[in-house]
């Protein structure tokens, strides 16, 4: 199966820096967050995220041009820093751990609009539906990490949103509990895969 938001997710860049042709990159779970903004009945937002992410996509970063993006999040991994809230969300009502395990955005390109900035659309597969997702993304750094690893990575930011009622995830829609619109915070360093 062909593997988010990210994250939920993604992401994507553009530059151009030294690369003859296309690599792959893995997401470091170590430093990859898809978090997400809700409205509760008005008052404020809820933040909440994901713990488990992974994936990767190919990237030139000479020629801009991205393919094969797949991010998986973990939907079971879901925190917003309340217990009950989390259980909440993790149920039928909400996110419907037990049966949809993963949620997924696949993408096989990106419109660049300058040299550190663009955006991507893709499919994001939650509750069992799949539907277009666009990401505004930013490329914060490409270099080779200075530490760790070592390896030639890309410091990444995406944002988007989302209406969760088109995903069929209606609770609180009608009734003003909990906003119908999902903020995406996504921000990730890949590393281009070992040889």
């Amino acid at each position: 199966m062909k593997t988010p938001i990210a994250t939920l997710v993604g992401a994507l860049a553009f530059a151009n820096t030294v690369s003859a042709e296309p690599a792959r990159f893995e997401l470091d779970p170590a430093h990859t967050t898809i978090a997400f903004l809700v409205d509760h009945v008005g008052y404020a937002a809820t933040l909440g995220l994901f713990a488990e992410v992974s994936g990767g996509f190919t990237y030139d970063t000479e020629t801009q041009e991205l393919s094969d993006l797949e991010v998986t999040v973990r939907t079971q991994s879901v925190e917003t820093l309340n217990d009950a809230r989390d259980e909440h969300v993790r149920s039928g009502d909400f996110l419907a751990v037990a049966d949809h395990p993963d949620m997924v955005f696949t993408a096989d390109g990106g419109v660049p609009s300058n040299a550190t900035s663009g955006t991507v659309t893709g499919d994001l597969t939650l509750l069992g539906q799949t539907h277009p997702l666009t990401l505004d993304v930013t490329l914060n750094k490409a270099a080779d990490y200075p530490f760790g690893h070592g390896r030639f990575t890309l410091g990444i930011s995406a944002r988007g949103s989302l209406q969760r009622s088109q995903w069929g995830m209606v609770y609180g829609v009608d009734n003003g509990l909990v906003g119908d619109t999902v903020t995406l915070i996504i921000e990730t360093e890949a590393m281009r895969a070992a040889d």
